[in-house]
């Protein structure tokens, strides 16, 4: 990095290694939650990174190609961080993290502990029609 200082590396590479954790162990709940807030940090902290420590004058012959592919790396990496930040909280979801943060894609559900089987349509045996009455005084099946 030709440009900017060490707390950029420091950041990131934090939030790498805490990305390696939550990967590691799957079961971890709080791990992807906090790569998931490392990442947002660090999305906040390049731009303002970028807005401070952004060379104008890159007329120097010296070293001019390094910082030019440096700030391309740079730039695609916060591009790509909002993808990352989606992919982590479907991870997030996917082990079972219970906040409730609707991004507007639509998801896919396996939970169907909600739903009612239309096969089994039990009424009550003691229930009465109020709009009909002469069905409930209907006397009942003769056996031969």
């Amino acid at each position: 990095m030709a440009w900017l200082p060490m707390s950029f590396a420091w950041g990131n590479f934090t939030v790498l290694a805490v990305g390696v954790w939550a990967i590691a162990q799957r079961d971890s709940v709080d791990a992807v939650l906090m790569f998931l807030i490392g990442m947002i940090v660090t999305i906040l902290t390049d731009i303002i990174h970028f807005g401070i420590f952004y060379p104008t004058d890159l007329s120097i012959e010296r070293g001019r190609d390094t910082v030019r592919f440096s700030i391309g790396m740079a730039i695609l990496s916060l591009l790509l961080k909002p993808a990352s930040c989606f992919f982590v909280y479907q991870m997030y979801h996917e082990r079972g993290g219970d906040y409730n943060i609707n991004f507007g894609f639509p998801s896919v559900s396996r939970n169907r502990d909600a739903y009612q089987s239309i096969d089994q349509q039990n009424e009550p045996s003691n229930v009465q029609h109020p709009f009909n009455p002469a069905q409930d005084s209907k006397p009942g099946v003769g056996t031969y």
